[in-house]
C-alpha cells in the first residue's frame, strides 16, 4: 500500500512538473489583420486607373490617326487642285493661225502626262477666236485650233476617243476689249474634264 501511494505521489509530481514547465505553447496567430474593404478598393482603383490610361491612349491614337487622315486628304486635295489647274491651262494662237506655238508645247506635254496618269479622264478642248472675222470663219478657225491641240495629244500617245473638240468662234471672249491685248488673250484653246476628273492623280 505504501508503494502504491508512493507511485501515485510520484505520478502527480511528474504531471505537475510537465504542466508547469512544459510543452510547447499553443501557436498564436501573428498575421496582422487585413482590412478587406480597403484592399478591395485599392484593387478597384488600380483597375480603374489602368482602364483610364488605356482609354486615353486609345483616344490619342485615334486623334493621331484622324489627323493623319485629314492631312492626307488635304494633300490629295491640294494635288488634285494643282493637277486641275495644269489641265485647265490655256494655250494661245497667233492671228489667223491654228498651229501650236513652241511656248505652248510644255503646257500640252503636262496634259499628256495628266491623261496618262488618269486613264479614266476624258476632256473637251474648246477653240476660241478674237472678234475679228465673220462668224462662219471664226467657227471654222476655232475648230482648227481645237483639232490642232487634240492632234498634238494623240500624237503623244493619248487615245483620240478620250478627247472631244468644240468651236466657240468669237462667242465667248475671255477678255472684253477691242485691241491687240484683248484679242491675243481671246485666241485660245480651253481644256475641261468631261468625265473622270473628280480625283485626279498627279503625274
Amino acid at each position: 500500500m505504501k508503494s502504491v501511494s508512493l507511485l501515485l505521489v510520484l505520478g502527480v509530481s511528474v504531471a505537475t512538473v510537465a504542466t508547469s514547465c512544459g510543452g510547447n505553447p499553443a501557436p498564436q496567430n501573428t498575421t496582422p489583420a487585413v482590412d478587406t474593404a480597403a484592399e478591395n478598393q485599392r484593387v478597384r482603383d488600380s483597375i480603374n486607373a489602368a482602364n483610364e490610361a488605356e482609354r486615353q491612349a486609345a483616344a490619342e491614337r485615334e486623334r493621331i490617326e484622324n489627323q493623319r487622315r485629314a492631312d492626307s486628304l488635304a494633300a490629295l486635295a491640294r494635288a488634285g487642285d494643282e493637277v486641275r489647274n495644269m489641265l485647265a491651262a490655256m494655250i494661245h494662237f497667233d492671228l489667223d493661225k491654228s498651229n501650236i506655238r513652241g511656248d505652248d508645247m510644255g503646257a500640252l506635254d503636262q496634259k499628256v502626262a495628266i491623261l496618262q496618269a488618269n486613264p479614266d479622264l476624258r476632256i473637251r478642248i474648246g477653240g476660241h477666236c478674237d472678234e475679228r472675222g465673220s462668224d462662219e470663219y471664226n467657227l471654222a478657225l476655232g475648230n482648227r485650233r481645237a483639232q490642232a491641240a487634240k492632234q498634238y495629244l494623240v500624237s503623244h500617245g493619248i487615245d483620240a476617243g478620250r478627247i472631244e473638240t468644240q468651236s466657240w468662234g468669237e462667242e465667248r471672249p475671255a477678255v472684253d476689249g477691242h485691241d491687240e491685248s484683248a484679242w491675243s488673250q481671246n485666241r485660245r484653246d480651253e481644256f475641261e474634264p468631261i468625265s473622270g476628273g473628280d480625283n485626279l492623280r498627279r503625274p
